[in-house]
């Protein structure tokens, strides 16, 4: 099943724990700093090889992650 992430930017605080747990090993940490001075978790899938695990969203203490799997990825582009 085809899936995908969104990362609130502004609620992500660079906990890491996220790049941790991927599969697929698809997030990263950006290199710029968000509005409350943190390095944000950064979404890169390029080859569309995210499953929708949900793994990210489940360990993301924030609660800054929101996964979206099968039509939801094909409405959202």
């Amino acid at each position: 099943m085809a899936g995908r992430i969104r990362i609130d930017e502004p609620r992500c605080k660079g906990c890491q724990l996220c790049t941790t747990v991927c599969p697929k090993k698809l997030v990263g940490m950006s290199e710029y700093f968000n509005a409350l001075g943190y390095r944000p978790s950064q979404y890169e899938d390029e080859e569309g090889q995210c499953t929708g695990c949900m793994l990210c969203a489940l360990i993301c203490p924030e609660a800054a992650i929101t996964v979206y799997r099968g039509d939801a990825v094909a409405k959202k582009g």
